[in-house]
C-alpha cells in the first residue's frame, strides 16, 4: 500500500536488518524502525511496535532470518537457531503466524549441511513467506469483496489491514477491493480498546485509501445492528482451531454474539498460515493477557502535537487484560481464505 505516494510494505529485510513501519506511532507519525539483531525483533514483536496476524509472521520470519546470520561460525550454530527460535516464540503465545513462519524457517535452515547454506536458506524462506502472505492477502480480497454488495455498511474489530499483515490484510482487503471496483462501502471501525487500534491504524489506513468511515465506541455495534445499520460483519483471526473456533482480538466474541441475534453475517478472514490444525478447539487456544497498564492508562496527542500518555483510572486501581477472546465456531459465516470461502466446520479440505 501507499503511503504519501510511496510504496511500503509493513515490515522487510535489508542486509541483515529488519525495517518495519512503527505502529506505536499510527496515526500522529510516520516512522521506520530499524531493528538490527534478532534480539530487537523480538522485542519489536513483544512490544507490539509491530502486531498483527501476518505482520507478526514475517517479522518472526525474518527474526529467525537474523539468528541464522547471526549464528557462530564454528560453534554450534544449530543450537542457536533452537534457542533463537525459543526467544521468538515467546513473544506472542496466540499468534499461529509467528509460530507458523519460525518453524518453517528454522526446518529449511536445519536441513542445511553448513551455516553458510542454512543463512542462505532462512533468508530465502523468510522472504518467501513474507511474499507469499502479501499476495495470498490480495486473494483475500478478491474473494471477499464478491460478498460485499454495493452499498454495504461494514462492521470491522481491531485492525486487519495492511498494517497487520505484508500488503493489502485480511478483513479490510475485500473492502479495498470493493471500493476500487467502484462498490459504495460504508466501514465501522471499532475504537478497540485497550490499545484502540481501530481508532488509529484502521481509520489511519481507511482515511489513506479513499473508504468512508466512522469510529464508533467499543459497545456502540450492538446498538447499530438493532437500528439496522450493519449489513455484514468481517474481522480477522490471529489463531484458528482446527474445528473453526476463531481467535481474536478481545471483544470479537460480544460481536459475533450481536451479529448472530440480528441475523447479520459475521466473517473471518485470514490466510491458511493462520489456522492451526493441530489445535482441536478454541479452549486449546492460549490465550494472551498483557500488562494492566494498558487499560489504566491512554496514549495520545495533546492540543500541542505532543505525544503523551494520561492515567485513567484512580491510583492504585488494578485491571485484567486478555487480549483475545475465541468466537465458537458456530457463529461464524464463514471464513476467507485465499483459496476461497470455506465454511468453519470444512478446515481440513484447504489442507
Amino acid at each position: 500500500m501507499k503511503v504519501e505516494g510511496k510504496q511500503y510494505r509493513t515490515v522487510w529485510l535489508e542486509g541483515s536488518a529488519v525495517r518495519m513501519i512503527n505502529q506505536h506511532l499510527i496515526p500522529h507519525r510516520f516512522e521506520i524502525a530499524d531493528l538490527p539483531d534478532h534480539l530487537h525483533t523480538a522485542r519489536a514483536i513483544r512490544d507490539m511496535v509491530v502486531r498483527g496476524a501476518g505482520a507478526i509472521g514475517a517479522t518472526a520470519g525474518y527474526g529467525m532470518a537474523q539468528v541464522a546470520l547471526e549464528a557462530p561460525v564454528g560453534g554450534d550454530w544449530r543450537g542457536f537457531l533452537e534457542r533463537g527460535a525459543k526467544t521468538l516464540e515467546a513473544t506472542r503465545p496466540t499468534a499461529q503466524n509467528l509460530f507458523y513462519a519460525v518453524r518453517r524457517v528454522l526446518a529449511a535452515a536445519q536441513a542445511c549441511g553448513s551455516l553458510g547454506e542454512a543463512r542462505r536458506a532462512a533468508v530465502a524462506e523468510a522472504q518467501a513467506i513474507a511474499d507469499e502472505d502479501a499476495s495470498w492477502c490480495q486473494a483475500i480480497g478478491q474473494h471477499g469483496a464478491e460478498l460485499i454488495p454495493d452499498g454495504a455498511r461494514v462492521l470491522t474489530h481491531c485492525n486487519a489491514g495492511w498494517l497487520a499483515f505484508v500488503d493489502w490484510g485480511s478483513a479490510l482487503a475485500p473492502i479495498y477491493v470493493a471500493h476500487r471496483a467502484g462498490k459504495r462501502v460504508f466501514v465501522y471501525a471499532d475504537e478497540t480498546r485497550p490499545r484502540s487500534q481501530g481508532a488509529t491504524l484502521t481509520a489511519w489506513e481507511l482515511q489513506g485509501e479513499g473508504v468512508p468511515y466512522a469510529i464508533i465506541a467499543d459497545n456502540a455495534a450492538g446498538h447499530l445492528m438493532q437500528r439496522g445499520q450493519i449489513d455484514l460483519v468481517i474481522v480477522g483471526s490471529d489463531r484458528i482451531a482446527a474445528n473453526g473456533d476463531v481467535a481474536n482480538k478481545i471483544g470479537t466474541y460480544e460481536k459475533a454474539l450481536c451479529a448472530q441475534a440480528h441475523g447479520i453475517p459475521f466473517y473471518v478472514a485470514a490466510p491458511t498460515s493462520t489456522i492451526d490444525m493441530a489445535c482441536p478447539s478454541g479452549d486449546q487456544i492460549p490465550i494472551e493477557e498483557r500488562d494492566q497498564d494498558e487499560v489504566l492508562y491512554a496514549s495520545g496527542r495533546d492540543d500541542q502535537g505532543r505525544l503523551t500518555r494520561v492515567r485513567l483510572a484512580p491510583d492504585g486501581a488494578h485491571a485484567r487484560n486478555p487480549a483475545f477472546d475465541v468466537t465458537p465456531h458456530a457463529l461464524v459465516e464463514g471464513i476467507i481464505t485465499q483459496k476461497g470461502l470455506i465454511a468453519p466446520d470444512r478446515l481440513a479440505e484447504l489442507f
